[in-house]
């Protein structure tokens, strides 16, 4: 028996089939991705406010606790700090750092960008701070595969069958869709899921150690350094996620409305 289904409301059919959607959602995805690894690597515009981590010095009252020995450190601290304004924000491949509060400087190198400022910018090193924070717990390798893998699965998506119209025995004409092949759809689920399960563990990663990082250097420089996690990075990553369950969800949706289908035919 063909293996194609023919629907009697095809006129009410939307232009863009259901794998259509799916890979919709996949570019978006890959964009968002994209984007994400992007951050901070150059001073184009909207690329610094995409950031993992951000550390800049400000003076605030500093926080008081009992497990402090020495609760007047805060007070040396701030006499070294003086004056300075500076500002990094690390991204996956790259740091920016604004020296007065103005423009940026973003480079992959953090020797390049210490050689632009002066120790009066930067007293605590937090240059360095974001370098170490860079190269020793950011790990953007598993979304760079994720990002392979849904592009793969893209192309797969793209070999789908379309709606065309062919004639009946009767002379009429009538729209069909075949059946996608059942194992290139599969493969397809396969592949986007271990995507969604790389993005899921990356975006953790990322979450977690932006969080602990930020907390600590802020309490190291009590009342000299405020620090903050990116919210616009944290959105990418978890929408991307997000997009990508769905993708999942609607894939194993797919083949199994084809299973039934085909049972209903045989």
């Amino acid at each position: 028996m063909a293996t194609r289904f023919q629907l009697g409301w095809y006129r009410w059919v939307p232009f863009l089939g259901y794998h259509h959607v799916l890979m919709i959602l996949i570019a978006v995805t890959i964009i968002l991705l994209s984007l994400l690894l992007a951050g901070c690597s150059s001073s184009s515009p909207t690329i610094p406010d995409i950031f993992l981590l951000s550390l800049y010095y400000e003076r605030y009252t500093a926080v008081p606790d009992t497990a402090q020995v020495d609760y007047n450190v805060n007070n040396a601290i701030a006499n070294i700090v003086g004056g300075a304004r500076l500002q990094a924000r690390v991204g996956y491949f790259g740091i920016c750092v604004s020296p007065d509060g103005g423009s940026w400087l973003c480079s992959n190198n953090a020797t390049t960008l210490a050689n632009e400022v002066s120790v009066d910018q930067d007293p605590l090193n937090l240059i360095w701070l974001a370098s170490q924070f860079k190269d020793m717990i950011v790990f953007p390798y598993l979304i760079i595969i994720a990002i392979i893998f849904a592009f793969i699965c893209l192309l797969l998506l793209a070999t789908f069958p379309g709606w065309h119209e062919e004639e009946d025995s009767e002379g009429s004409e009538r729209e069909v869709k075949p059946f996608p092949s059942r194992p290139v759809s599969q493969v397809a689920l396969a592949i986007i899921f271990i995507a969604s399960i790389f993005v899921l563990v990356s975006v953790l990663w990322q979450h977690t150690a932006s969080v602990a990082a930020s907390i600590i250097a802020q309490d190291l420089a009590n009342g000299s350094v405020l620090s903050g996690v990116g919210s616009s990075a944290m959105v990418m990553g978890w929408f991307s996620f997000t997009l990508l369950i769905i993708v999942t969800i609607g894939l194993l949706v797919m083949i199994l409305s084809m299973d039934v289908l085909q049972h209903i035919m045989d």
